[in-house]
C-alpha cells in the first residue's frame, strides 16, 4: 500500500524556481546531494554519543555513486541517520524545510560541534534540475521499517514501504535525456573533484567490475594543526588547488577567533602566473563552508593587488544566498578580508628582512604590490614600507623607504623621487645634477604605478614625498666655473623662446644642473613628461598636456659659446640650428620624442663625420 501525497501550497511553483532559476550550474547538484549525505553521516555521529543504542550503526561511513548508464540513472548512497516516514513527509515534502537546520535547533548548545552544510532546505530540490523521476529509500537508524519515496518534482511524491538492510538513505536520479553525462566516471570525479574533494567521509564511485574507487582526499589539509603537517604535504596542496608545478615562496596557515571564525591557508607562488597584467585577471582564492567548496569567484574576499595570492578561506559564519552559490553582502566578510590582509602583509614585513630572499618575490610580483598603496588606504604605509625601489645610492641593490630615511642629509624633510621608463635613463638625467651634487638620494620610479602611488601618499613617517620637481630645498651651490655673460645669455633665452613658441611654454637658465647643457621639464604642479607618455601611449586624452619647459646650463661651455654666437646676427642660421639640436638633446634625455628625426640623424652623421675626418 502507498500513500500518494501532493506537495504542500505553492510548493510547485518553488520547485520550478528552483530547478530552472535558482542554480547558476546543474553540477551543483551532486555537491547538494553529497553535502546531504555527509550531514547525515554526522548527524549519526553525534546522536550515537547519547544513545548507546546507536553506536552498533555509527562507524565506517562513507558515501557511495553508482551509475547505471543502461538505465541513464545516477544512485548516491550514505549509511548516515536515515529517515522514517514522517522524516519524508516533513523534510521532503516542504521546501525550504532543512532537517539540519531543526537538527543544530534542537541540539541546543552542543549543536555548534557538528559542522553540519546544509541550512536552506533546498539542496536535495537541485536533483530534479537533472532528473525527471527521484526515487528515494530510506531506514532510520533506530526503525526497523525501510521507506520509499518517489516524486517527478511537479505533482506530489509517493512513500512506500520498503526493504533495506541498513540504516541510511539511497537516493536515485532517473536522469534526463540531455543530462545522460551525469553517468560519466570521468566527468563525475571531476565534480566530486571540484566541490566536495574535502568532504570528511569516503566519498566511491562504484565501477562495477572494475571495483570501487575513493575519489575524495576526505581531509582537509586546513583543518590540521600545523604541527601535524609536512612541507611536502602543504607544497602538493598548493600543487593540487592551484594547477602550478613550481614551490610556493611562502605559505601562511592561520586559525582566527573572535567574533567570527575562519582559517586560512594562503600561498605566494615562486613564479608570477603568465595572466598576472591581464586586465579581468582575478584574486583566486576558494572559499569554503565547513570544508565544502562554494565559489572561487568571489572578488571581495582579498584585495585585487593581492590577485596572486593562492589559497583558501573557510568559515562558517558567512551568509550564503539560497542556492549557496553566491555571498550575500555581509560586514563579516570585510573582517576576514581585513584580518586576511593584515596577516599577509605582517608575514611579509618579516620576510623582507632578508634581503637576496625577498628579492625574488620582489621581481615577481613588486610592480603588483605597489598597486595597493595607491588602492588601500587602510595597509598604504604598511605596503610603503615592504616595497622595494631603485634609487641613486646603489646600482646594485634596490632600497626601501626606511633606508633612504635613514641615508637623509642634514635637515632633509623630504624623500625626493623621479619618474620614467628605463632606469638607466633616469640614472642619467640631467635634473638629477643638483642632487648628485648636494648629495641627495633620489629614488627612481620606472613603474607605471609609480605615477599615482606618491598622490595618494604625501608623507611617510614625517618626511614628505615628491617629484624632484617640486624640490623645497635650495638647490644651488657655490660654483666657480665660467659662466655666460647675463646680457648675452638674455638674448640667447629670448631667441630661442620665439624660435621654439610652438613646442615651449618657456626657456629659462638653471642653477641646477652640472654636466648637460639643457634639460627638459614641466611647469611647477603640472604632470609629469612620464605620465603624459603613458597616458597619451594608452589613448587618454592629452587636453591637460603639461607645459615644457626648456632650461639651461649657463655654465656649460656650449651654452656660453652659444649665448656669444647670438650677438651677431649673421650667426642666427648656425645658432637657430644648434638650438634645434640642444632641445632634440633635452627630449632624448627625457624619454620624449623629437620633432625631426631626419634632421637630428643628419647632424648628428654630420658630427661622426667631422670628428672621423679630424683623426685622419
Amino acid at each position: 500500500m502507498s500513500d500518494k501525497i501532493a506537495f504542500q501550497a505553492d510548493v510547485s511553483k518553488m520547485l520550478d524556481i528552483v530547478i530552472n532559476s535558482l542554480y547558476s550550474e546543474k553540477q551543483i547538484f551532486l555537491r547538494e546531494l553529497i553535502s546531504n549525505a555527509s550531514d547525515a553521516c554526522d548527524k549519526l555521529k553525534y546522536w550515537a554519543l547519547t544513545n548507546p543504542n546507536l553506536s552498533q550503526y555509527a562507524h565506517d561511513f562513507k558515501i557511495t555513486i553508482k551509475v547505471d548508464e543502461k538505465e541513464n540513472s545516477l544512485t548516491i548512497s550514505d549509511n548516515g541517520i536515515g529517515m522514517n516516514k514522517e522524516d519524508l513527509i516533513s523534510h521532503l515534502g516542504t521546501i525550504a524545510k532543512s532537517g539540519t537546520a531543526e537538527f543544530v535547533k534542537n541540539a541546543g548548545d552542543n549543536g555548534s560541534v557538528c559542522e553540519l552544510i546544509g541550512q536552506f532546505g533546498v539542496g536535495f530540490y537541485s536533483a530534479f534540475m537533472v532528473a525527471d523521476k527521484v526515487e528515494i529509500i530510506t531506514r532510520k537508524a533506530d526503525d526497523d521499517k525501510a521507506w520509499q519515496w518517489t516524486s517527478n518534482g511537479i505533482d506530489g511524491f509517493e512513500i512506500t514501504e520498503s526493504q533495506r538492510d541498513h540504516c541510511g538513505t539511497s537516493i536515485k536520479l532517473f536522469l534526463k535525456k540531455d543530462a545522460k553525462d551525469y553517468c560519466n566516471t570521468i566527468y563525475l570525479r571531476q565534480i566530486i573533484r571540484t566541490y566536495s574533494d574535502h568532504i570528511a567521509y569516503p566519498i566511491i564511485l562504484d565501477l562495477g567490475k572494475a571495483g570501487e574507487e575513493t575519489v575524495n582526499k576526505g581531509s582537509a589539509l586546513w583543518t590540521r594543526p600545523k604541527s601535524e603537517i609536512t612541507s611536502d604535504q602543504y607544497k602538493d596542496f598548493y600543487q593540487h588547488i592551484s594547477h602550478n608545478f613550481d614551490e610556493p615562496w611562502l605559505t601562511l596557515h592561520f586559525k582566527a577567533e573572535g567574533n567570527i571564525e575562519y582559517t586560512g591557508l594562503l600561498y605566494i607562488p615562486s613564479q608570477a602566473p603568465y595572466d598576472l597584467f591581464q586586465p579581468d585577471k582575478k584574486q583566486s582564492l576558494k572559499l569554503y563552508i565547513n570544508k565544502v567548496f562554494i565559489s572561487d569567484k568571489i572578488d571581495s574576499l582579498m584585495p585585487n593587488y593581492l590577485r596572486f595570492v593562492k589559497g583558501i578561506i573557510d568559515s562558517a559564519d558567512l551568509p550564503l544566498n539560497i542556492s549557496r552559490e553566491m555571498l550575500q553582502y555581509s560586514p563579516l566578510l570585510e573582517k576576514i578580508k581585513s584580518g586576511t590582509v593584515k596577516r599577509l602583509l605582517k608575514e611579509l614585513q618579516k620576510r623582507s628582512k632578508n634581503y637576496d630572499d625577498y628579492l625574488k618575490f620582489w621581481n615577481n610580483f613588486g610592480i603588483v604590490l605597489k598597486e595597493g598603496i595607491y588602492e588601500d588606504f587602510t595597509n598604504r604605509e604598511d605596503l610603503a614600507s615592504i616595497s622595494y625601489f631603485y634609487s641613486t645610492n646603489d646600482k646594485t641593490r634596490l632600497t626601501t623607504l626606511d633606508e633612504y630615511i635613514s641615508r637623509a642629509v642634514k635637515d632633509q624633510k623630504t624623500i625626493y623621487y623621479i619618474t620614467g621608463d628605463d632606469i638607466n635613463v633616469l640614472r642619467n638625467s640631467p635634473q638629477l645634477e643638483a642632487f648628485t651634487q648636494k648629495g641627495i638620494e633620489v629614488l627612481l620610479l620606472n613603474d607605471p604605478i609609480d605615477e599615482f602611488w606618491p598622490q595618494v601618499l604625501p608623507n611617510y613617517k614625517e618626511f614628505a614625498i615628491k617629484h624632484i620637481t617640486q624640490a623645497d630645498m635650495d638647490m644651488n651651490w657655490e660654483r666657480k666655473e665660467q659662466k655666460a655673460d647675463e646680457g648675452s645669455l638674455k638674448k640667447l633665452i629670448d631667441f630661442m623662446s620665439d624660435l621654439f613658441k610652438n613646442e615651449l611654454g618657456k626657456v629659462t637658465s638653471s642653477e641646477k644642473l652640472t654636466a648637460s647643457p639643457a634639460s627638459l621639464t614641466v611647469a611647477d604642479g603640472q604632470m609629469s613628461l612620464h605620465l603624459e607618455r603613458l597616458m597619451r601611449n594608452h589613448q587618454q586624452p592629452t587636453a591637460f598636456a603639461s607645459t615644457r619647459i626648456l632650461e639651461l646650463n649657463p655654465y656649460h661651455p656650449l651654452i656660453i659659446k652659444l649665448s656669444e654666437l647670438v650677438m651677431d646676427d649673421q650667426n642666427k642660421s648656425l645658432v637657430e640650428e644648434t638650438s634645434k639640436i640642444l632641445l632634440d638633446q633635452a627630449k632624448v634625455a627625457e624619454g620624449e620624442t623629437i620633432s625631426d628625426p631626419s634632421f637630428y640623424a643628419q647632424k648628428i652623421s654630420q658630427y661622426i663625420l667631422n670628428n672621423l675626418e679630424k683623426a685622419v
